[in-house]
């Protein structure tokens, strides 16, 4: 076979390449954008599920990060909890090893300088779509019982204990907010609902705010 005759072919065989290589790149680009506008449909559908819920919160959550207090004294090998008679239920996050109560709503002690605090505006757990909602300092001082917050992750499950029921919850979302005084919380009101706030670590301006949905609700 010629030189003339093997260039000639290999000629047809670059072109044929290139043809095919441009009509696979059609086609990848088109399938790609199908993909895209899928997913924009998919989260419009879902923002249209979701509301948004202003509720106030203690900007003392916002400025105990490195707070101490003379309190801290009483926390020795044998401490008592002074609350423990208060509490009608608890939060367990096994991931961080936090097990620890709450009083109820109303009560004086309901405040997040003593306990994890029950943010004014939440229902109770057993509330069928309402929202749970629960702040606690970060930082270094001894009631910072949120501290460890941060090392969550989607996917993750917290329990609340609540009128001899166990309700399991998984975190779906997680955002920051600057601190104002106030929470946005965006949330599926279809969704019976948790969400705990704190101040963000290493932000002093920011706080974060963890959503998560119901998943099961089982007997003690």
């Amino acid at each position: 076979m010629s030189n003339l005759q093997n260039k000639k072919i290999f000629v047809i065989f670059l072109g044929i390449t290139l043809i095919v290589s441009g009509f696979l790149v059609m086609i990848s680009n088109y399938l790609n954008e199908k993909v895209d506008n899928a997913y924009t449909y998919m989260n419009s559908l879902l923002l249209e599920s979701e509301t948004e819920e202003i509720v106030e919160i203690s900007e003392e959550v916002d400025t105990i990060d490195d707070a101490t207090s003379s309190l801290e004294e009483e926390k020795k090998e044998e401490y008592v909890d002074p609350y423990l008679s208060y509490y009608v239920g608890s939060i367990e996050i096994p991931k961080i090893n936090l097990n620890r109560g709450f009083v109820s709503m109303d009560s004086k002690y309901n405040d997040v300088n003593r306990n994890i605090e029950i943010v004014k505006g939440s229902t109770y757990p057993n509330v069928d779509k309402g929202n749970f909602i629960l702040a606690a300092h970060s930082g270094n001082s001894y009631i910072a019982y949120f501290h460890n917050l941060y090392k969550l992750v989607l996917g993750d499950k917290v329990y609340v204990n609540y009128q001899n029921k166990k309700y399991t919850y998984k975190i779906v979302n997680i955002y920051e907010q600057d601190k104002t005084g106030k929470i946005s919380i965006y949330r599926n009101s279809e969704k019976t609902c948790l969400t705990l706030v704190t101040c963000t670590r290493n932000k002093k301006d920011k706080q974060t705010v963890y959503i998560l949905e119901l998943e099961d609700i089982k007997d003690l």
